[in-house]
């Protein structure tokens, strides 16, 4: 095996997805604990002298204790080079999360064991569904009271449709938590607590060691027996092939917060999950192992240093080997570019990089010529990998700024904002952009807007809400554009166009968009912009 062949098979790129508060971030910073990319890890909440999480790099973020934004960290562990994918937990930001699950070969499900599936764990579920990936599912916070291990087994198997497989077991919960039972080795892995902030003390014990009751107690001794008992009767027969096409989810217990099982769920998900996996482009696939390089733009973010006011265009390198100032072709810009100083990422801190191989995600500064979903290969072999679609907003806003000397700085904050995906906006047709109506999937999105325009941009917002709950794209059986006087609609219906230059329509209510559709059969509406489905 080359060099380069062997470089790309021990890459593992990953997403780690859950509801809010499940412990996410948590054990992202717990695997960044293990592999050595940080010394002491950081509570995700807490008062203000404590650390923030290494993946929450944006002000907002410290302050909230959520995550709004994907942070992308890469460190090495045991061989393997890893780059983790942290996304937003809360739904209001679900379609960053959905675009962070496109440039990921698997996904890690993080369930908190005393709520168990949660309604934005099914709807990320059906996004890996969607891409057949193989999931991974840590059931976290066992260090506190939690639901019974077999119930939270069935309700992921008849909640989710996916079958389940118990790579390892609980000892107790709760205060009682002592470690977990690996099937596999048939051995005991006792944890012992040293403050969260330090890899925890493991000791491991045969199943049938004389020592156990002494160790763990009596009665969770002969619960665990009884347990495994069951559990080797009744659970499903592990197949590694079923697990790589999302039919499968092997299954983990532990505590993110206690360190309790991080590091053995770490080593079997290395060891099960895949290396860089191939994408489409038409009717071609693109492999890993081509020599070609390729890449596509999955995420834009502007002012992650605020005192040099760049723009990150982050990349998943899809094939090939990237060579720091070498040469691309960028699709969809129609020329040949220089990706200039392109980095690896600790969420907000930065490394300028030499090389980077399919599997990687690397930042490059873009100028303003990139948007999500762009295309980047050699010019000798052009292609362009399939969209990555943008969701239709359900909340819509009028936003001006309330100083109208601050036009200019007002365009770019909404316009960079905008093209980082974050938030669409929108104008009437022939108009200027003094203001703009903004569309989000969740209201906590305005909030973020709102947050960053007066932190980035030194710009405060006026903002009214707006009656519409559903856009379409639009497209004409001529492919020209339209005017609204040309068109027949109600009076809860409004035709703008996007920043690209797109048209849509805003509806106030599913009726409005129906009644519009069979009065104007010239028009096809998507649900959808960019990809078609």
């Amino acid at each position: 095996m080359s060099q380069y062949e062997a470089e790309i098979k021990r890459r593992r790129t990953f997403a780690i997805i859950s509801h809010p508060d499940a412990g996410k971030t948590t054990l992202t910073e717990k695997f960044l604990l293990y592999g050595g990319a940080i010394a002491q890890a950081g509570q995700v909440k807490g008062k203000k002298n404590t650390r923030a999480a290494t993946s929450d790099w944006m002000e907002i973020e410290k302050q909230r204790g959520i995550s709004v934004t994907s942070s992308v960290m890469q460190f090495q562990y045991e061989g393997y080079c890893i780059n983790i994918l942290d996304t937003p937990g809360h739904q209001d930001f679900s379609e960053d999360t959905y675009r962070t699950l496109m440039a990921a070969d698997s996904a890690v499900m993080v369930i908190d064991a005393a709520k168990g599936v949660e309604a934005q764990t099914r709807k990320l579920f059906k996004v890996c569904a969607m891409r057949d990936i193989p999931i991974f599912t840590f059931i976290n916070k066992m260090d506190r009271e939690a639901r019974d291990s077999f119930e939270l087994l069935e309700e992921l198997e008849k909640e989710l449709g996916i079958e389940t497989y118990p790579v390892n077991w609980p000892i107790g919960c709760g205060k009682e938590f002592q470690g977990v039972y690996d099937r596999g080795s048939r051995k005991i892995i006792h944890f012992t607590s040293n403050g969260g902030a330090k890899a925890a003390t493991a000791t491991e014990v045969a199943l049938g060691d004389p020592n156990l009751d002494a160790l763990i107690g009596g009665r969770l001794h002969q619960q665990l027996t009884d347990e495994i008992e069951l559990l080797d009767g009744a659970a499903a027969e592990f197949d590694l092939d079923r697990v790589r096409h999302g039919k499968l989810s092997p299954v983990f217990f532990g505590s993110a917060l206690t360190n309790f099982g991080v590091e053995p769920f770490l080593e079997h998900f290395l060891q099960m999950t895949t290396a860089p996996l191939p994408r489409r482009a038409g009717d071609e696939i693109i492999d890993s192992m081509d020599d070609a390089f390729s890449a596509f733009v999955f995420k834009i973010q502007a002012n992650m240093n605020k005192a040099h006011r760049d723009r990150i265009a982050f990349m998943r390198i899809v094939s090939g080997k990237f060579e720091a100032d070498r040469e691309v072709y960028h699709v969809q810009g129609g020329k040949k570019i220089r990706l200039s100083r392109p980095q690896q990422l600790m969420a907000a801190e930065r490394e300028i990089i030499e090389e980077a191989y399919a599997g990687d995600i690397i930042g490059v500064f873009d100028p303003g010529i990139f948007s999500i979903g762009d295309t980047l290969c050699t010019a000798a072999k052009k292609f362009t990998f399939d969209p990555i679609p943008t969701f239709a907003p359900e909340h819509f806003k009028r936003v001006r700024s309330l100083d109208t000397m601050k036009r200019k700085q007002f365009l770019k904050g909404m316009e960079q904002i905008a093209q980082e995906g974050a938030i669409q906006i929108f104008k009437t047709p022939y108009s200027g952009m003094e203001e703009v109506i903004v569309g989000v999937v969740g209201t906590l999105q305005f909030d973020v807007l709102e947050y960053r325009l007066k932190n980035e941009y030194n710009v405060d917002l006026y903002m009214e809400g707006l009656p519409y709950e559903y856009l379409r794209w639009i497209e004409t059986d001529d492919g020209q554009p339209v005017k609204e006087e040309d068109l027949t609609l109600g009076t809860d219906t409004k035709l703008v166009e996007d920043y690209k230059g797109n048209q849509l329509l805003l509806f106030g209510s599913q009726w409005a968009v129906n009644w519009t559709q069979e009065r104007n059969k010239n028009l096809t509406f998507h649900e959808f912009g960019g990809a078609r489905f």
